[in-house]
């Protein structure tokens, strides 16, 4: 959805250029192109942080399985948490 939107502006926005002596309009295209990467980035950024979030969870919910459960709660949950 979102690579298509990309095509979908870009036919009809302008393409901008030098209009006069040492005045360039940027264009659409530009600004449409910048609005998109942005878009698609943060999107990126969500979806990292989402699949690590998931990843600790998974990585906790197995070592509370594989350990004792005083060993998890006051040696590797805390080392989990840390910055």
């Amino acid at each position: 959805e979102e690579i298509n939107s990309i095509n979908q502006i870009l036919p009809t926005a302008s393409a901008g250029g030098y209009y006069d002596v040492g005045v360039f309009d940027e264009g659409g295209k530009a600004q449409a192109i910048r609005t998109w990467i942005r878009s698609v980035l943060r999107k990126i950024v969500h979806y990292q942080a989402e699949h690590q979030r998931l990843l600790d969870e998974q990585v906790e919910t197995t070592l509370q399985l594989a350990l004792p459960q005083d060993i998890v709660m006051n040696n590797v949950l805390p080392f989990l948490e840390l910055p």
